[in-house]
Formats: structure tokens, sequence, C-alpha cells
């Protein structure tokens, strides 16, 4: 008996030393990196400017605006398999958002993941990919900020389980994913290539939702292949498979959301419409050259389609509702209308491993981002209402298998799933 009591004090004590360590290591000071002899010359008109555009870039007003709430003002719950992070005040308000922020403060946080007060961030707050900004972004996206007119509104508690609550907790997350870094050029690769990289890793923070995350929700590096956004039920697409795609219609999918090659639905419309048409022509152009020298994965094996009647009638099926709903729009060739209706027939949308975007769309339709390059968009009509869960299956089936297109089938138990889930 007297061995287990040693034993479990012993633990114990570990454990109060690993904390202990941790706490130290994530809530010691850090160093402040000085802003460049460049930043420092600007003028205040152009410093905020500055600070507007990269706003802009980072798409801050997604996160820290409710809908028909007041800008930058906070209070949405960001979602996560571990509960709900509320986005907290960053207007200029001195009490309740950050009007008494310094410019290292903003910088700390943005850097190191931590709060003025010196509390540790969460990652909801992309501070991995934020801290590849440079301190003079930084210190301009803090000019525009308190610009920001003043809202009064308290920021509200975040609802987490334990023990993803606590502190420690996080401070131990940290230890293990995450290490404040600078962005740097590789100097193999062309300016454009050099730009690109910096906004999509840093700023625009693309690995968040188009990368796989690990159980603990730690990003998988920057590969870009994809992964599922739980907490909005959509699957964010490969972007290092677009090595093929013509430079003109990657910038007009990022400029505009619709290309000759597809058109942006769900949560990369909201992306487009709020952030990317406002870059200018030379940032979105760089975008596009990084992401289409990004090395794809290892394409899988090529899926072998069952050849029994049961199989073949489920397509035929899918066929003939194709014929009835869609070939109006998309062409009995699936060739669409080039930016208008999208094409079908090689659309990288339809044939991923992943096919909970076709389903969602068909089944709840949806609009391409009105942006200044497209301010009309066509729309895509729900069909949920007018077919049940086999059909969809049927028709979503066919989409996977017609015109080249070679991707498995899904089932009336996978349209289910998502019949029900809201569109955000």
């Amino acid at each position: 008996m007297r061995k287990i009591v040693y034993t479990v004090v012993a633990v114990a004590l570990a454990v109060g030393v690993v904390a202990a360590v941790l706490l130290a290591r994530q809530f010691g000071s850090d160093s402040n990196t000085p802003p460049s002899a460049a930043s420092v010359a600007l003028t205040p008109a152009e410093r905020i400017a500055r600070g507007a555009y990269l706003a802009k870039a980072g798409d801050c007003m997604a996160c820290h605006t409710t809908r028909g709430g007041q800008a930058y003002a906070g209070g949405r719950p960001l979602q996560t398999p571990f509960g709900s992070v509320m986005a907290p005040n960053i207007t200029s308000d001195r009490n309740t958002g950050i009007g008494m922020w310094s410019a290292d403060d903003f910088w700390r946080a943005l850097h190191h993941g931590k709060s003025r007060d010196g509390r540790l961030l969460y990652p909801a707050f992309p501070y991995t990919n934020y801290t590849r900004v440079t301190r003079d972004d930084a210190d301009a996206l803090y000019a525009y900020l308190q610009t920001v007119p003043a809202v009064a509104q308290p920021n509200q508690p975040h609802q987490l389980r334990f023990p993803y609550s606590l502190q420690v907790s996080l401070a131990a997350w940290r230890v293990l994913y995450f290490k404040p870094e600078v962005f740097q050029p590789e100097t193999g690769q062309s300016v454009d290539w050099n730009r690109g990289a910096y906004l999509v890793q840093g700023l625009g923070h693309c690995s968040a939702c188009h990368s796989a995350r690990n159980p603990l929700g730690a990003t998988e590096g920057e590969s870009l292949s994809g992964g599922m956004i739980p907490a909005q039920g959509w699957y964010a697409p490969a972007l290092n498979a677009r090595g093929d795609w013509q430079q003109a219609h990657l910038t007009a999918l990022l400029q505009t959301g619709v290309s000759p090659r597809a058109a942006v639905f769900g949560p990369m419309a909201e992306v487009v419409k709020d952030s990317l048409q406002y870059l200018n022509d030379a940032d979105v152009n760089a975008i596009a050259v990084y992401l289409k020298a990004l090395p794809p994965d290892d394409k899988p094996p090529a899926f072998e389609r069952e050849g029994a009647a049961e199989a073949v009638a489920f397509l035929a099926a899918g066929a003939t509702l194709y014929e009835k709903h869609c070939a109006d729009c998309h062409g009995a060739d699936g060739a669409g209308k080039p930016s208008i209706y999208p094409p079908l027939a090689g659309n990288h949308a339809l044939i991923m491993t992943n096919a909970v975007n076709p389903i969602r769309i068909v089944l709840n339709g949806g609009f391409a981002p009105a942006t200044a390059g497209n301010p009309r968009p066509y729309s895509m009509p729900p069909f949920g209402h007018a077919l049940n869960d086999t059909e969809v299956a049927q028709v979503v089936s066919y989409l996977r298998s017609a015109w080249g297109n070679n991707a498995p089938p899904v089932n009336g138990g996978d349209v289910n799933r998502y019949r029900a889930v809201p569109l955000e």
C-alpha cells in the first residue's frame, strides 16, 4: 500500500513539474521585433491604408463580426470539435476592445499567440499562421484597427469542454504544435512565388481549412491537400492540385468566384466575396503562382467500378435524373457554360474522395459570390425538396462517373447525414 501511495505522489509531483515548466515556457516574456525603417517612414495615412488592405487579405471581419452585428465587435462563436471559441471585440474601444493595446501587444498576439494580459490565445485565432506575418504588416494592421469605430461590447467567455478550457492544456498543446517563426523567402523561387507563399501561409491562413487536422486540432503542415471542416460540414478541397490549371483561370476563380474550370460555393464563396476580390492583381497572381507550384499528392489507385446489374441501374437512374433536372444548364456533355454554369466534366469538386460538397450543393443549391468581376452570379437551385435521399445519391453518383469522372458512388445514408446540416 505504501508503495502505491509513493508512486501516486511521485506521478503527481512529476505532473506538477511538467505543468510548471510548460507554464514558465508559455507564459514567459517574449521579445519584440522592431519595425523596419521603411515602416517607420510611412505617414499615418499610408500605414492605415496598408492595414485596411491587409485586414481584407486576412478576412479578419469574417470571424470578428456577427451576422448583422457591428464590424469587428466580436461575439461570433467559432465552432471547434472541443467547443466554441468566442471571437473577441477588436474595435478601438478602450474597455472592451483593443483601444488600450500597444503595437507591441498586437504583435505579440499575432506572432506569439498571447493576449495583452499574457493569457495564451486559442488557435481558433490562427496565430499558428499569423506568426509568419512581418512586424511591419502587423503594425499596419494595428494602425488600421485603431481607426475602427469603438463598440462597447464585452467579450463572451469561451464554451470549451474540460480539459480544453484549461490554460495548462493549451500550454501543453503549444509545446507540441506551435513555435513562433518568421517567414523566410526561398532564394530559389521567384518574387511572385515568395509573395504568394507569404500571403497563403500567413495572413491568408489557407491551411486552417485546406489541410487535415490531427485529433488535437493541429494542422498537418502546409501541404494544402484538403481537409474536412467539421463545424460547417464542408470539405475544403486540395489546393495543391492546380498545376494543370491555366494561370488566368485560377486568378479568375480567386478574384471573381467563377472561372471556365469551376465556381466556388459554401464557405469559400464568403472568402472570395469578403476578402480575395479586394486583393490587387499582383497579389492574386502571386497566390496563383504559388498554388500552381505546390507538389500534388500521389494519385490514389483508379476506382474500379462495379459491373453488377444493380450498380449499373443505380447510375442509369442518376443519368435520367440528370437529364431531367440538370442538363439544361450543365449540358448533356457536362461542359456547362463558361463563367455561368460550371463544367461538371473533370470538375475536381466532384471527384474528391469525400463527396460532401456535391451532396450539399444538390440538396441546398447555392450562389457563387457576388463580386466586382461577377456582380450577378447565376444560382444553383436546391433539389432537396424534390429528390429523396436515394435520388440525390443516384444523381451525385452519376456525376462522379460520367464524362471521364471516376470516383466512388454515394448512397442514401451519405445524403441523409447532410440533409439537415445548416448551410454555414
